[in-house]
């Protein structure tokens, strides 16, 4: 299953090679053109003979973390590649570098601890990666300065519809944008794989100032808290709700030509949709929007449960109800369908 592989693969920002070559080996037989930036944005290109240009974007990396020191007992610190939360970090299982070094995020034990100190977050200062490492001189045989390390999550059936994984946001989108590529449409599409959106939308930018699309569909795993001690009004996203369209957020207000294009073609599929109603957080879709004289833009997530964190959760109905929706949406630009 593609989206197994994408979610096991090591991606954080700036580091996207693993889900780069994992992407062009799978679509090979579907796609003939490719581009690579300077960047590392890998931008499918299906060239077509009529109609509008229409460019389909999913950043491929992922929040990690980055070796900063090691001690002299072999011990590893660290910095936060990404939006990743303190209260998550400690005694999780990483991976380290293209060597893959297994490693654990280690605290003081609780029982070490001052009763104040058992009150608060363990500050990211007092985290460090044990790797087994006896001294510096040994660890620094295995891991170096700069390596990045993500988490050691391995995907898995929760049921026959809910999966778990790592960095389903948003290696969910780009399974979502591969498995669209496989077709071929009259109109041109750009296939936009993004790197380094963690860390500030840094790629997509970059990607749509050189395709001028006339308009684009950013491919998304989104943020979803239907939990216990959330109130159901605000809720971001439900999890089994379908396909999640964004209004607005933090950084871009949606094209209401393309939402309600998009709300029309799943009320007449009978696709279940539902509206991102957090306004918080930011994508890909506010760098694009922004370029050159402006482009046009929507995003359509998949919800995901416990996004930036060791392992997220999404639904396999969500998944697929998204890539029908976003096939049915090209078909009708095929159709005539434009701005």
């Amino acid at each position: 299953m593609l989206l197994k592989r994408l979610s096991e693969a090591f991606g954080p920002s700036g580091y996207e090679g693993e889900v780069r070559d994992l992407l062009t080996q799978e679509l090979e037989t579907c796609v003939s053109n490719w581009r690579r930036d300077a960047l590392g944005n890998l931008i499918a290109v299906k060239t077509g003979t009529r109609g509008p240009k229409v460019m389909l974007a999913a950043h491929m990396d992922e929040c990690g973390l980055m070796i900063s020191f090691i001690d002299k007992s072999g011990l590893l610190r660290f910095r936060k590649v990404g939006g990743l939360d303190d209260r998550i970090l400690v005694s999780k299982h990483v991976v380290i570098g293209s060597k893959r070094v297994a490693g654990v995020i280690g605290a003081k034990a609780i029982h070490l601890q001052k009763p104040a100190e058992r009150n608060q977050v363990i500050s990211l200062n007092d985290l460090y990666i044990d790797i087994g490492a006896k001294s510096k001189e040994e660890a620094e045989k295995m891991v170096k300065l700069g390596d990045y390390a993500v988490f050691a999550t391995e995907f898995g059936y929760l049921s026959d519809t809910a999966v778990k994984g790592k960095s389903f946001d948003d290696r969910a989108g780009c399974a979502v944008l591969a498995e669209v590529l496989r077709e071929d449409y009259a109109f041109t599409l750009y296939g936009a794989f993004t790197v380094q959106e963690e860390i500030g939308l840094r790629g997509a930018g970059v990607a749509a100032y050189a395709l001028e699309p006339d308009f684009a569909v950013v491919l998304e795993g989104t943020t979803c808290n239907d939990v216990p001690g959330s109130e159901e009004h605000g809720y971001s996203t439900t999890m089994g709700g379908g396909p999640a369209i964004t209004v607005m957020d933090a950084s871009v207000v949606s094209d209401r030509r393309l939402v309600g294009e998009l709300e029309r073609l799943a009320r007449e599929n009978n696709i279940p949709v539902q509206y991102k109603r957090s306004i918080t957080g930011g994508s890909d879709a506010g760098r694009i929007n922004q370029t050159k004289g402006g482009i046009p833009v929507v995003v359509v997530s998949v919800p995901c449960r416990y996004i930036h964190s060791p392992v997220s959760m999404l639904s396999l109905r969500d998944f697929d109800h998204t890539i029908q929706l976003i096939k049915l949406f090209l078909r009708s630009v095929e159709g005539g369908f434009m701005l």
